[in-house]
Protein backbone atom coordinates (compact mmCIF):
# COMPACT_ATOMS: atom_id res chain seq x y z
CA UNK A 1 0.00 0.00 0.00
CA UNK A 2 0.72 3.42 -0.89
CA UNK A 3 -0.41 6.32 0.87
CA UNK A 4 0.27 10.11 -0.70
CA UNK A 5 -1.48 11.59 2.40
CA UNK A 6 -4.70 12.35 0.53
CA UNK A 7 -7.69 11.49 1.93
CA UNK A 8 -8.63 7.81 0.06
CA UNK A 9 -11.15 5.92 -1.35
CA UNK A 10 -13.75 4.51 1.37
CA UNK A 11 -13.33 1.12 -0.79
CA UNK A 12 -9.71 1.46 -1.47
CA UNK A 13 -9.48 1.39 2.27
CA UNK A 14 -11.30 -1.44 2.49
CA UNK A 15 -9.39 -3.63 -0.65
CA UNK A 16 -6.42 -2.73 1.27
CA UNK A 17 -7.13 -3.89 4.46
CA UNK A 18 -8.35 -6.73 3.00
CA UNK A 19 -5.29 -7.52 1.14
CA UNK A 20 -2.82 -6.34 4.22
CA UNK A 21 -4.80 -9.06 6.52
CA UNK A 22 -4.31 -12.07 3.99
CA UNK A 23 -1.13 -11.08 3.64
CA UNK A 24 -0.37 -11.19 7.41
CA UNK A 25 -2.48 -14.31 8.20
CA UNK A 26 0.05 -15.61 5.44
CA UNK A 27 2.86 -14.14 7.33
CA UNK A 28 1.82 -15.93 10.38
CA UNK A 29 1.53 -19.31 8.93
CA UNK A 30 4.96 -18.77 7.59
CA UNK A 31 5.98 -18.13 10.93
CA UNK A 32 4.48 -21.02 12.88
CA UNK A 33 5.83 -23.00 10.53
CA UNK A 34 9.61 -21.73 10.67
CA UNK A 35 9.26 -22.92 14.53
CA UNK A 36 9.54 -26.66 13.39
CA UNK A 37 12.45 -27.94 15.74
CA UNK A 38 12.98 -24.91 17.39
CA UNK A 39 14.02 -25.38 20.56
CA UNK A 40 12.27 -22.39 23.71
CA UNK A 41 15.14 -19.83 22.80
CA UNK A 42 14.77 -19.90 19.44
CA UNK A 43 11.19 -20.19 19.38
CA UNK A 44 10.99 -17.66 22.23
CA UNK A 45 12.85 -14.94 19.81
CA UNK A 46 10.92 -15.69 16.62
CA UNK A 47 7.72 -14.88 18.56
CA UNK A 48 8.97 -11.38 20.09
CA UNK A 49 9.52 -10.18 16.67
CA UNK A 50 6.36 -11.41 14.99
CA UNK A 51 4.43 -9.97 17.48
CA UNK A 52 5.61 -6.78 16.99
CA UNK A 53 5.14 -6.60 13.15
CA UNK A 54 1.30 -8.01 14.54
CA UNK A 55 1.07 -5.97 16.80
CA UNK A 56 2.14 -2.68 15.19
CA UNK A 57 0.28 -3.69 12.15
CA UNK A 58 -3.53 -3.97 13.69
CA UNK A 59 -2.15 -0.64 15.81
CA UNK A 60 -1.65 1.04 12.46
CA UNK A 61 -5.05 -0.36 10.92
CA UNK A 62 -7.21 0.55 14.23
CA UNK A 63 -5.85 3.69 14.17
CA UNK A 64 -6.62 4.15 9.94
CA UNK A 65 -10.08 3.41 10.30
CA UNK A 66 -10.85 5.94 13.79
CA UNK A 67 -9.26 8.68 11.93
CA UNK A 68 -10.80 8.05 8.70
CA UNK A 69 -13.00 11.16 6.76
CA UNK A 70 -13.10 13.16 10.52
CA UNK A 71 -9.71 14.13 11.24
CA UNK A 72 -7.22 14.35 8.22
CA UNK A 73 -4.99 16.12 9.84
CA UNK A 74 -4.56 13.97 12.49
CA UNK A 75 -4.10 11.32 9.84
CA UNK A 76 -1.68 13.16 7.84
CA UNK A 77 0.51 13.18 11.53
CA UNK A 78 -0.04 9.83 12.93
CA UNK A 79 -0.14 7.17 9.83
CA UNK A 80 3.52 8.15 8.55
CA UNK A 81 4.78 7.07 12.33
CA UNK A 82 2.57 4.19 12.46
CA UNK A 83 4.06 3.04 9.14
CA UNK A 84 7.28 3.63 10.13
CA UNK A 85 6.95 1.66 13.60
CA UNK A 86 5.82 -1.57 11.13
CA UNK A 87 8.74 -0.91 9.09
CA UNK A 88 11.29 -1.08 12.17
CA UNK A 89 9.40 -4.15 13.17
CA UNK A 90 9.42 -5.63 9.66
CA UNK A 91 13.62 -4.84 9.76
CA UNK A 92 13.88 -6.52 13.36
CA UNK A 93 12.34 -9.38 12.07
CA UNK A 94 14.89 -9.58 9.40
CA UNK A 95 17.57 -10.10 12.14
CA UNK A 96 15.58 -12.95 13.98
CA UNK A 97 17.93 -15.80 14.64
CA UNK A 98 17.15 -18.67 12.07
CA UNK A 99 18.78 -21.63 13.75
CA UNK A 100 19.19 -23.26 17.31
CA UNK A 101 22.60 -22.42 17.25
CA UNK A 102 22.47 -19.03 16.80
CA UNK A 103 19.91 -17.99 19.01
CA UNK A 104 21.96 -20.16 21.49
CA UNK A 105 24.82 -18.12 20.68
CA UNK A 106 23.39 -14.75 20.73
CA UNK A 107 21.98 -15.63 24.49
CA UNK A 108 25.74 -16.27 25.41
CA UNK A 109 26.80 -13.23 23.91
CA UNK A 110 24.31 -10.91 26.15
CA UNK A 111 25.51 -13.17 29.20
CA UNK A 112 29.30 -12.01 27.69
CA UNK A 113 27.94 -8.60 27.63
CA UNK A 114 26.70 -8.40 31.18
CA UNK A 115 30.00 -9.48 32.71
CA UNK A 116 32.24 -7.78 30.84
CA UNK A 117 30.11 -4.89 32.40
CA UNK A 118 31.00 -6.64 35.62
CA UNK A 119 34.37 -6.71 35.07
CA UNK A 120 34.59 -2.79 33.91
CA UNK A 121 33.05 -2.18 37.58
CA UNK A 122 35.34 -4.04 39.47
CA UNK A 123 37.87 -2.28 37.34
CA UNK A 124 37.12 0.93 38.90
CA UNK A 125 37.32 -0.30 42.73
CA UNK A 126 40.18 1.75 44.26
CA UNK A 127 41.75 1.30 47.62
CA UNK A 128 41.41 3.38 50.87
CA UNK A 129 43.49 7.03 50.46
CA UNK A 130 46.85 7.37 52.70
CA UNK A 131 45.37 9.80 54.61
CA UNK A 132 42.15 7.82 55.24
CA UNK A 133 44.29 5.02 56.68
CA UNK A 134 46.30 7.60 59.25
CA UNK A 135 42.37 8.80 60.27
CA UNK A 136 41.12 4.87 61.00
CA UNK A 137 44.20 3.96 62.59
CA UNK A 138 44.07 7.04 64.92
CA UNK A 139 41.65 6.38 67.95
CA UNK A 140 41.02 9.64 68.77
CA UNK A 141 40.39 10.90 65.17
CA UNK A 142 37.02 7.91 65.49
CA UNK A 143 36.06 9.02 68.29
CA UNK A 144 35.69 13.16 67.06
CA UNK A 145 34.19 11.44 64.33
CA UNK A 146 31.37 9.69 66.24
CA UNK A 147 30.61 12.88 68.17
CA UNK A 148 30.16 15.58 65.20
CA UNK A 149 27.08 15.77 63.34
CA UNK A 150 26.55 13.69 60.26
CA UNK A 151 26.36 16.28 57.23
CA UNK A 152 23.77 14.98 54.87
CA UNK A 153 24.95 16.25 51.88
CA UNK A 154 27.77 14.73 51.70
CA UNK A 155 28.85 13.53 48.24
CA UNK A 156 28.82 9.71 47.08
CA UNK A 157 32.75 9.86 48.03
CA UNK A 158 31.97 9.97 51.76
CA UNK A 159 30.13 6.90 51.74
CA UNK A 160 32.85 4.64 52.15
CA UNK A 161 33.38 2.38 49.10
CA UNK A 162 36.96 2.53 48.88
CA UNK A 163 38.37 -0.46 49.50
CA UNK A 164 40.85 -1.91 52.56
CA UNK A 165 44.33 -3.08 51.24
CA UNK A 166 43.27 -6.66 52.28
CA UNK A 167 39.42 -5.99 50.58
CA UNK A 168 41.55 -4.90 47.28
CA UNK A 169 43.55 -7.58 47.44
CA UNK A 170 39.96 -9.60 47.46
CA UNK A 171 39.17 -7.25 44.95
CA UNK A 172 42.06 -8.16 42.42
CA UNK A 173 41.47 -12.01 42.94
CA UNK A 174 37.81 -11.56 42.12
CA UNK A 175 38.88 -9.67 38.84
CA UNK A 176 40.90 -12.58 37.67
CA UNK A 177 37.76 -14.85 38.08
CA UNK A 178 35.88 -12.68 36.41
CA UNK A 179 37.86 -11.94 33.44
CA UNK A 180 38.83 -15.74 32.79
CA UNK A 181 34.62 -15.88 33.03
CA UNK A 182 34.80 -13.62 30.42
CA UNK A 183 37.46 -15.99 28.09
CA UNK A 184 35.56 -18.80 29.01
CA UNK A 185 32.33 -17.76 27.63
CA UNK A 186 33.91 -16.59 24.64
CA UNK A 187 35.08 -19.83 23.86
CA UNK A 188 32.17 -21.80 24.71
CA UNK A 189 30.34 -19.34 22.29
CA UNK A 190 32.60 -19.99 19.35
CA UNK A 191 32.87 -23.65 20.22
CA UNK A 192 28.65 -23.49 19.78
CA UNK A 193 28.90 -21.33 16.63
CA UNK A 194 31.33 -24.15 15.19
CA UNK A 195 28.54 -26.85 15.04
CA UNK A 196 26.10 -24.37 13.19
CA UNK A 197 26.94 -26.77 10.11
CA UNK A 198 25.57 -30.36 12.28
CA UNK A 199 21.90 -29.00 12.92
CA UNK A 200 19.16 -30.51 11.07
CA UNK A 201 16.59 -28.25 10.36
CA UNK A 202 13.72 -30.28 12.22
CA UNK A 203 16.39 -31.56 15.29
CA UNK A 204 14.62 -31.32 18.60
CA UNK A 205 16.53 -33.96 19.85
CA UNK A 206 19.23 -33.80 22.79
CA UNK A 207 21.11 -31.54 20.33
CA UNK A 208 18.96 -28.83 20.81
CA UNK A 209 18.17 -29.91 24.29
CA UNK A 210 22.04 -29.67 25.18
CA UNK A 211 22.23 -26.19 23.64
CA UNK A 212 19.41 -25.19 25.93
CA UNK A 213 21.56 -26.55 29.03
CA UNK A 214 24.03 -24.68 27.60
CA UNK A 215 22.26 -21.22 27.68
CA UNK A 216 20.94 -21.98 30.98
CA UNK A 217 24.26 -22.76 32.96
CA UNK A 218 25.76 -19.77 31.03
CA UNK A 219 22.60 -17.55 32.47
CA UNK A 220 23.58 -18.72 35.81
CA UNK A 221 27.32 -18.48 35.71
CA UNK A 222 26.37 -14.19 34.89
CA UNK A 223 24.11 -14.77 38.12
CA UNK A 224 27.00 -15.50 40.12
CA UNK A 225 29.61 -13.34 38.30
CA UNK A 226 27.05 -10.48 39.21
CA UNK A 227 26.59 -11.73 42.82
CA UNK A 228 30.29 -11.60 43.37
CA UNK A 229 30.31 -8.12 42.05
CA UNK A 230 27.93 -6.84 44.45
CA UNK A 231 29.89 -8.58 47.26
CA UNK A 232 32.42 -6.64 46.54
CA UNK A 233 31.87 -3.15 48.17
CA UNK A 234 33.15 -2.74 51.97
CA UNK A 235 32.00 -4.23 53.97
CA UNK A 236 33.16 -7.73 51.80
CA UNK A 237 30.13 -10.09 52.09
CA UNK A 238 32.88 -13.43 52.55
CA UNK A 239 30.45 -15.72 52.91
CA UNK A 240 27.95 -15.13 49.61
CA UNK A 241 31.54 -14.92 47.80
CA UNK A 242 32.57 -17.93 48.82
CA UNK A 243 29.28 -19.72 47.82
CA UNK A 244 29.33 -18.15 44.65
CA UNK A 245 32.91 -19.77 43.68
CA UNK A 246 31.25 -22.98 45.18
CA UNK A 247 28.38 -22.96 42.43
CA UNK A 248 30.58 -21.51 39.57
CA UNK A 249 32.62 -24.78 39.91
CA UNK A 250 29.92 -26.99 39.71
CA UNK A 251 28.65 -25.18 36.65
CA UNK A 252 32.04 -25.46 34.59
CA UNK A 253 31.77 -29.02 35.38
CA UNK A 254 28.39 -29.12 34.05
CA UNK A 255 29.06 -26.93 31.33
CA UNK A 256 32.15 -29.52 30.55
CA UNK A 257 30.18 -32.44 30.61
CA UNK A 258 27.88 -31.17 28.14
CA UNK A 259 30.58 -29.56 25.51
CA UNK A 260 32.04 -33.15 25.60
CA UNK A 261 28.87 -34.66 24.12
CA UNK A 262 28.62 -32.31 21.58
CA UNK A 263 32.25 -31.75 20.51
CA UNK A 264 33.77 -34.63 22.33
CA UNK A 265 37.44 -34.39 24.22
CA UNK A 266 38.40 -30.45 23.99
CA UNK A 267 41.89 -29.33 24.17
CA UNK A 268 40.69 -25.81 23.21
CA UNK A 269 37.85 -25.29 25.26
CA UNK A 270 40.10 -27.05 28.55
CA UNK A 271 42.44 -24.51 29.10
CA UNK A 272 39.82 -21.95 29.65
CA UNK A 273 38.07 -24.41 32.26
CA UNK A 274 42.18 -24.55 33.66
CA UNK A 275 42.49 -20.96 33.88
CA UNK A 276 38.94 -20.23 35.19
CA UNK A 277 39.47 -23.30 38.03
CA UNK A 278 42.75 -21.64 39.33
CA UNK A 279 41.85 -18.13 39.60
CA UNK A 280 38.48 -19.83 41.80
CA UNK A 281 40.88 -21.76 44.23
CA UNK A 282 43.28 -18.41 44.18
CA UNK A 283 40.54 -16.15 44.73
CA UNK A 284 38.74 -18.77 47.89
CA UNK A 285 42.52 -18.55 49.46
CA UNK A 286 42.53 -15.22 49.49
CA UNK A 287 39.12 -14.97 50.94
CA UNK A 288 40.45 -17.65 53.70
CA UNK A 289 43.24 -15.22 54.72
CA UNK A 290 41.14 -12.39 54.74
CA UNK A 291 38.91 -14.13 57.24
CA UNK A 292 41.59 -14.64 59.16
CA UNK A 293 43.23 -11.00 59.12
CA UNK A 294 39.54 -9.60 60.25
CA UNK A 295 39.17 -12.37 63.02
CA UNK A 296 43.05 -11.02 64.09
CA UNK A 297 41.83 -7.69 64.24
CA UNK A 298 38.35 -7.52 65.79
CA UNK A 299 40.45 -9.54 68.31
CA UNK A 300 43.23 -6.95 68.58
CA UNK A 301 40.53 -4.41 68.91
CA UNK A 302 38.51 -5.67 71.92
CA UNK A 303 42.09 -6.64 73.86
CA UNK A 304 43.14 -2.85 73.40
CA UNK A 305 39.95 -1.51 74.38
CA UNK A 306 39.33 -3.39 77.75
Amino acid sequence: MLWTGEKPDAKAVEENMASYFNTLQGFLLLSHGSTVGAGPTLSSAVHASVKQVVDSSFRLMKETVSLYGYHSKDLKISVPQLVGAVWEACSALKKTPSTNITAIGRGMTQVAVSVKDVLREMKELKPVSCDDQVDEAAGESCAEAASEPHDDNSSEGDLGNDLSPEEMKVAERAIEVVSNTLSFIKILIHSIIGLLKLEKPNDNSSFVNSLEKLLQLCHELGRQIDEIGACLYPPQEIPAINAALEKIHSIIDAVQVEVGELLGASDVFLEPCNDLRSSLRQLASELSNSSTADIEARVENITLNQ
